[in-house]
């Protein structure tokens, strides 16, 4: 039987922390930045982690399932 393949969009995005929670990189940071304000800039700058619904679903992408 062949190996498992991981989702590569979904390995690309997202990762598995230790204590099991799943992080990203937030999205409309890369231009038009002269409209946005500060106090927005600055919120997605931070890392992202998914909810608690989605989590299962990234986790079996990731794992190939």
């Amino acid at each position: 039987m062949p190996k498992m393949k991981s989702h590569r969009g979904a390995a690309k995005r997202f990762t598995v922390t230790k204590s099991g929670r799943v992080k990203f990189k937030r999205a409309y940071l890369r231009h038009n930045l002269s409209q946005k304000s500060k106090d927005a800039k600055r919120e997605l700058g931070k890392t992202g982690y998914c909810d608690s619904t989605d989590v299962e679903r990234v986790v079996r992408m990731l794992r190939g399932d």
